[in-house]
């Protein structure tokens, strides 16, 4: 912005400063990569940009395509402080320079810049100003904005951002946009891994649940016919009805189970899989246990892996072994990972035959969800000697 303020030159800043702030960058930049909803990773980068530069106040905006922001992040403001201030700022001002140029906006006082346009009145008062756009590729994704530089020794003067403060946030802004950009394709990866779920409960609905209805719709009509001339196959043909109903009742009681969201987030890994193993108890004429020993919490990720590659192990036991007890266990491991294995006394079948035969029964998906995590799937079946599905999983 050439009309800003002016803020005079510095020196180049000794070799230990530069020391101290490659260490911080990496400290900022590991504190990022370590999450990846796309939320938590922006208050990261805020958070970090804030305490590596010293400054009161932090703000990241991502813009949306209506003159708003799709998500805005402030560090240094209080909930109540932020609830005063009222709706998302506007694109407009300052703020709306920053995401229509790639270079960076460093005021000594960003009152007196001539795009200001005022804030609110419960707005803190800021002076000096550090602003850099997140970039990603051509595109800019988001504006990172510090103010009220803050002196090293508690009550000196403020000294206001300099060249070097600059150049730490033009490097982590660079850092910022790879573990956003990381973020995003990686809750782009979970809505279509949800939109397969959801595909695949569609497609169980339509072979079990409306297979059994058509049959027990077909049942109820012969029944009808025969009560009459024939009492004693009347009579067969509504036991058969019943049957099916229950059969009917157990398949939809299996997709209601799976329809419903993990509470992974709020309960973590063995309280869900505990719950989900009790209902399916009690859906399920078999006998379902669950038995944990030395877990600890896992990433995220791996605990939403673990989750459904154990949903999937259950559905297949449950849906298409005849299995009469079914046994899930999850144990941890000295490298503070995780060992889940289900056990059941199905049929079993050949996983060569059935892989030649073109039906995986979810086995792809598992693996692929134990790779994803860095984790490894295994599986032990044949005829007559049920199936054991066993994941392992690496800590933190």
């Amino acid at each position: 912005m050439s009309s800003e303020p002016a803020v005079p030159p510095e020196q180049a800043p000794a070799c230990d400063p530069c020391l101290g702030g490659i260490e911080a960058i990496s400290t900022a930049v590991l504190a990022m990569s370590r999450h990846l909803e796309v939320r938590e990773v922006l208050r990261r980068i805020t958070a970090s940009a804030r305490s590596l530069l010293n400054a009161e106040y932090a703000a990241l905006g991502v813009p949306d395509d209506h003159g708003g922001f799709a998500q805005f992040v402030v560090d240094g403001v209080s909930d109540e402080q932020w609830k005063a201030i009222g709706p998302l700022p506007r694109q407009h001002g300052v703020l709306a320079a920053m995401l229509h140029q790639v270079t960076p906006t460093r005021l000594t006082d960003v009152r007196q810049a001539p795009d200001f346009g005022g804030w609110p009145a419960a707005h803190p008062e800021l002076k000096d100003f550090l602003g850099m756009p997140i970039v990603d590729g051509t595109e800019i994704v988001g504006a990172l904005f510090l103010a009220n530089k803050q002196s090293p020794e508690a009550g000196g003067p403020r000294a206001g951002f300099t060249a070097h403060d600059e150049e730490l946030l033009r490097i982590l802004t660079a850092h910022a946009a790879l573990a956003l950009g990381n973020a995003r394709l990686y809750e782009r990866s979970r809505e279509l891994t949800l939109a397969g779920e959801r595909a695949r409960i569609a497609h169980d609905l339509h072979d079990a649940v409306s297979q059994k209805l058509f049959s027990l719709r077909l049942t109820a009509k012969a029944a009808a016919t025969l009560v009459d001339r024939d009492p004693a196959r009347a009579r067969a043909e509504l036991a058969e009805v019943a049957k099916l109903a229950a059969e009917a009742a157990d398949e939809l009681r299996a997709v209601v189970v799976e329809l419903r969201p993990a509470a992974l987030d709020e309960d973590g890994l063995v309280a869900t899989l505990a719950s989900q193993v009790q209902v399916l108890d009690r859906a399920h004429s078999a006998d379902v246990t669950f038995r944990q020993a030395d877990v600890r919490a896992l990433p995220p990720a791996r605990e939403a892996a673990v989750l459904r590659v154990a949903q999937e192990a259950l559905h297949n036991a449950l849906r298409h072994s005849g299995a009469q007890s079914v046994a899930v266990s999850l144990t941890g491991t000295a490298s503070r990972g995780a060992v889940l294995r289900v056990t059941d006394d199905g049929r079993g079948f050949d996983p060569e035959s059935v892989r030649r035969g073109g039906r995986h029964l979810g086995l792809v998906s598992m693996r692929d969800r134990a790779a994803s995590v860095g984790g490894r799937l295994t599986l032990e079946s044949a005829p007559g000697r049920g199936t054991v599905v066993e994941m392992e999983v690496p800590g933190a």
